[in-house]
């Protein structure tokens, strides 16, 4: 039921990856009579891969988490947090509020032992088209303590190892330099902590302008930088390709010239197509959970989907607190 765009977009992206999928299962939660008029409308009013459950409320944007949390127990996406806890679902999706998200998802499937808080991670591309880069944190904690970064880096190697299948992935901190002076106190402390661990690969600080050349195979900052970074990366992008546009419909020979290029300004777009990269995952916690852009389409979504799917796939929560038992519940 969330979104800019709601269910429409929603059950189109559950449709395309079901029938992407045979072995998947999907639970749509909300409104029963709109998911039924939505099914039907686009001709599939019974599938076999899908079913839903009703839920009688509906978190709004605007909504705060105490308020998502207390009030709205019957909420679409308190129902589907809660499937996950109850076993009956192996992962949760959701285009919703985020900070609603967040604070049901923590609230109900609690973190992994060892672990202080949960951080959103997202896959973004690089100059290599084989490879992408995963970012941490990307807004769920604006403050972070040396620890709690040592944890993300730990966390967000597990992630990029398992659903990437890197061996050894590049962890790396996220700095106003890549010298070992510069930055703060914390994030100095955090370096510190990521070197003794012989089990992350840490290759230091990068910059920003380091994020998408392939210095590091995961970067490690907290929920303020990460968020800034993002939506950034994300207004350059915008731009860029508004310039591009300008540009080559500004003259006759360059609107000539845009016809000439119109195949690998395809494929460039293509590889850099946000809709691809949708799907934040919130680790840390005893759960898959996938948070999906707001204004997603239904290619972003089905994106969130897959993603979804490989991490119950790799089992990368089971995975995450086998590594964190070792390295931090045992240490000496």
């Amino acid at each position: 039921m969330g979104g800019d765009q709601g269910p429409h977009v929603t059950i189109s992206a559950a449709l395309m990856a079901v029938n992407h999928l045979p072995h998947l299962h999907l639970i749509l939660c909300g409104d029963s009579s709109v998911i039924a008029e939505q099914l039907e409308k686009q001709h599939f009013s019974a599938h076999p891969q899908i079913s839903f459950i009703h839920a009688s409320q509906v978190v709004e944007m605007d909504d705060k988490p105490a308020q998502a949390i207390r009030g709205k127990k019957d909420s679409s996406m308190r129902k589907a947090i809660d499937l996950v806890k109850e076993g009956k679902a192996q992962a949760c999706v959701s285009s919703g509020n985020t900070g609603a998200l967040l604070s049901i998802a923590h609230y109900v499937l609690k973190t992994i032992p060892g672990v202080e808080r949960p951080a959103l991670i997202s896959a973004l591309p690089t100059h290599d088209p084989e490879k992408n880069v995963f970012l941490l944190d990307l807004g769920a904690n604006v403050f972070c303590d040396s620890n709690i970064l040592y944890q993300f880096g730990l966390m967000g190697s597990v992630l990029a190892g398992e659903v990437d299948n890197i061996d050894e992935p590049k962890v790396a901190l996220l700095n106003m330099g890549a010298e070992d002076i510069k930055g703060s106190d914390t994030i100095k402390q955090a370096a510190a902590q990521l070197k003794e661990n012989p089990d992350i690969n840490y290759v230091g600080f990068v910059e920003g302008n380091d994020i998408f050349n392939d210095k590091a195979d995961v970067i490690v900052c907290d929920g303020f930088v990460g968020n800034v970074a993002l939506k950034t990366c994300e207004g350059v992008a915008l731009m860029v390709a508004s310039k591009l546009q300008q540009n080559l419909e500004s003259s006759f020979f360059r609107r000539i010239l845009s016809k000439i290029l119109t195949l690998p300004v395809k494929k460039l777009y293509k590889s850099m197509n946000p809709d691809q990269y949708n799907g934040a995952s919130l680790i840390g916690l005893r759960g898959i959970v996938v948070k999906s852009h707001g204004n997603a389409n239904s290619h972003a979504i089905f994106a969130a989907l897959m993603e979804a799917v490989k991490e119950v796939e790799r089992q990368v929560p089971e995975k995450i607190q086998h590594k964190l038992e070792q390295r931090l519940l045992h240490r000496p």
